[in-house]
Formats: C-alpha cells, sequence, structure tokens
C-alpha cells in the first residue's frame, strides 16, 4: 500500500506520455489518492467499525487488488485515476483498522513503537518497493508495477486471514465515543502537524524524478538509486521517531520538522548537482519521518478509549497533507518558479508545521495536558480485566 501510494513519482514521464497528458497532470494520480484516503479512511472506519478486524482487513485488500487490476488493463487517464480513488478508499479503510490493531497488540506501553513498525511498511515501500518499481517500468512499462501490486495485495489477504486472529473482542463499539474523543483540541494539534509535515515533503518528492533529470543531470536510470536513498532514510526517521517519540515527543518533532524545513529549503540552491541532490532526498525522508509515528501515538492516546475514528484520521491528516502539498506544488512547477518550485512549497509547509507542534508542547507544560492516557485500543478489552496505564512521557 504504501508502494502504490508513492510509486507513480518515479514513473510521472512515462505513464504522462502513455496516457497523453502533461507531468503535471499526471500527478494528479498522487493527489486523487491522497483524496482517496482522506475520504476513506474515516468513512470506511465507520462503516466497518462493527466488523471483525480481520474480515474488513481481507475486504480491504481485495479492493485494493482490483483497483489495480482495472488501473493495469486502462489506456484512459480517467479511469487510472478512478482505480486509482477505489484502492485508495480500500487503503483507508486497512490503515484505520490496521494501526488499532498494531498498537492492541503491543500493549500501551509501547504503542508508539508498534505505530512506527506500522509506519515502517511505509518507508520500507520507498527502500524496496518505489525503486524497484520504477526500475521495473524501464523494461515492462508503467504497467508492470501495478500487476505487480494486484498479485502481492492478493497474496497479502491471504496471509492477513491466516495469521490475524479470528476472534475478536469487539465490546460495546461505539460510534458516539468515538466522535466524542475528537472534541479535544490537543487531538486536533497532532492531525494539524501529521497533515503539514507529510505536506512539505510530499510537496517535494512528487515531482522529485524531473528535479533529478532535469536540474541534477542524475540520469533517467539512476533515479531509483536516488529514491532508494530517500527510502532508506525514511526507514531511518521512522526508527528514531519510533524510539524516542515514546520518551521525548516535544523534543524529537520539534527538532524534526525544523531540520526538514532546513532541508527542503537548501533543496533550492543545492540540487544542481547529482552528489549533493542526493544527499538532501536522503536526509528529506531521515528527518521528515521521524515526526509522523509520535503525531500518530501521540494523537491515538489522545483518543483514550475511541481510537479507530481517530487513527482513521490520523491517515486522513497526512493525505490532506499529500494531496494538498502535491496540488499546491504542481502549480509552482508550471509557474516562473520551475523545478524550483516545489522545494519552495514543501519548504513553506514544512515550517508551520512547527505552530502545532510549539502549541502542544505548551499545552503540556501549562499542566493541562496531563492527562491519564489509557491503552491506544482498550475498546477491544474484556471489560472484567483491569484497565492498564502506561506511564507518563
Amino acid at each position: 500500500m504504501g508502494t502504490t501510494e508513492f510509486v507513480v513519482a518515479g514513473l510521472l514521464p512515462e505513464l504522462a506520455g502513455d496516457l497523453g497528458v502533461g507531468v503535471s497532470h499526471a500527478g494528479l494520480l498522487i493527489t486523487a489518492f491522497a483524496v482517496g484516503m482522506i475520504v476513506g479512511a474515516p468513512t470506511m472506519a465507520m462503516a466497518t467499525l462493527r466488523l471483525p478486524q480481520r474480515q474488513t482487513l481481507i475486504l480491504a485488500l481485495s479492493v485494493f487488488c482490483l483497483g489495480h487490476l482495472v488501473a493495469a488493463l486502462s489506456a484512459s487517464f480517467t479511469i487510472v485515476l478512478a482505480a486509482r480513488v477505489i484502492a485508495a478508499l480500500a487503503t483507508g479503510a486497512f490503515w484505520s483498522v490496521g494501526f488499532v490493531v498494531a498498537t492492541t497488540a503491543a500493549g500501551p506501553h509501547h504503542a508508539t513503537r508498534a505505530t512506527g513498525a506500522m509506519i515502517g511498511g511505509l518507508t520500507l515501500a520507498n527502500v524496496v518497493g518505489v525503486p524497484i518499481g520504477s526500475f521495473a517500468a524501464q523494461f515492462t512499462g508503467w504497467r508492470g508495477p501495478f500487476w505487480a501490486l494486484a498479485v502481492l495485495s492478493a497474496l497479502a489477504a491471504v496471509f492477513i486471514g491466516r495469521f490475524i486472529p479470528a476472534q475478536e473482542q469487539r465490546v460495546e463499539v461505539s460510534i458516539r465515543a468515538e466522535v466524542r474523543a475528537l472534541r479535544q483540541g490537543r487531538l486536533w494539534l497532532a492531525l494539524g502537524a501529521a497533515m503539514l509535515i507529510m505536506g512539505g515533503v510530499l510537496a517535494t518528492y512528487t515531482y522529485v524524478t524531473p528535479l533529478l533529470t532535469d536540474r541534477a543531470g542524475v540520469p533517467a536510470g539512476a533515479v531509483p538509486l536516488v529514491l532508494i536513498a530517500f527510502g532508506v532514510g525514511a526507514l531511518g526517521g521512522t526508527v528514531v521517531g519510533g524510539r524516542l517519540g515514546d520518551r521525548r515527543p516535544t523534543v524529537t518533532t520539534i527538532t524534526a520538522a525544523a531540520a526538514t524545513a532546513l532541508v527542503l529549503l537548501l533543496m533550492i540552491p543545492l540540487s544542481t548537482k547529482p552528489v549533493t541532490a542526493t544527499l538532501l532526498v536522503f536526509l528529506m525522508g531521515l528527518t521528515g519521518f521521524t515526526v509522523n509515528p509520535v503525531v500518530t501515538a501521540l494523537a491515538m492516546r489522545f483518543a483514550g478509549d475511541a481510537p479507530t475514528l481517530t487513527s482513521a484520521l490520523t491517515t486522513s491528516a497526512f493525505n490532506v497533507g499529500v494531496a494538498a502539498g502535491s496540488a499546491i506544488a504542481g502549480t509552482a512547477l508550471d509557474s516562473s518558479l520551475g523545478l524550483t518550485g516545489p522545494p519552495l512549497v514543501g519548504t513553506v509547509i514544512a515550517a508551520l508545521t512547527l505552530l502545532p507542534l510549539i502549541a502542544l508542547a505548551v499545552h503540556g507544560s501549562s499542566g493541562h495536558g496531563r492527562t491519564v492516557a489509557r491503552s491506544s485500543a482498550p475498546t477491544h478489552a474484556r471489560h472484567d480485566e483491569p484497565e492498564q496505564v502506561p506511564s507518563q512521557h
């Protein structure tokens, strides 16, 4: 699922040529997927709230597979766009339930690390899936990665069906409780930070291929290697965020967000050489993805005993950033700014991430934010079991 969201960035020139649209127009395939996630995550989370988790995950993967089959068989940009939206709806449903499954399995004391492990799937997609997809497309065309993703998602459904327990405790699942959890202001601050940091990174990453080939002079055949560098950085950032976020969430997120804005700003003057451009792409992944697991875990913690809708909204928040960032960056690409437009847009958006993060820090230091955090998903626990209260961070 991480591969399908980001692999288009490495396929844009060829995909645009085959479907008869401009590169900036083809970038809408990333924006459309993000929009599908924005709508799909909360909608599907509520629609499937009372379904067994395993059934929801298998159904989501099946629809995801179907969307990729339709895209691979189509020669119409409009149909491919619609198929991306369908796949995104399924992805939103998967993530909203998957986060709850992961944090419940890990327990309240390791919720951030569990969240980091699941987001690690996204970063592994950038290390393995996106570069392999970009490389394979040079031999199979852009449709090859779509066929592969359809097959792999079908296999994933089989594995989910085998290893997710069939007996799930879904006691007193309440839509009212899920909605009531959204009244907290600090929850929306965490969601705002999630939206902005991803928007800053993806504004640049969406159009990184033309930046590398036309500005930095990186050969087209070497672009997958640079994408691997981004993925390695993102994986490292996820690990760092997952490990430090449980102990020092404020320092970790504010430092990483500020570093992300600086890296994106430096990309404007320093992306004219292959070595410096590759280094900056690596650092963009490292700093940007450090924030993700921390703000996700914070949002889940603030939600208390109603985590499913919050989990879905976290997914939506990330993808609001992806959609807005890639759309604004596409406009900047077509302006007089040219190839430096997307990094400039990314710099501004990433810098804005500091606002909700600082507000969270002030909120916490004032004493109002020191609320006892319950398990990230006690909705699924038996009522006759003692409630576990994790240590304060």
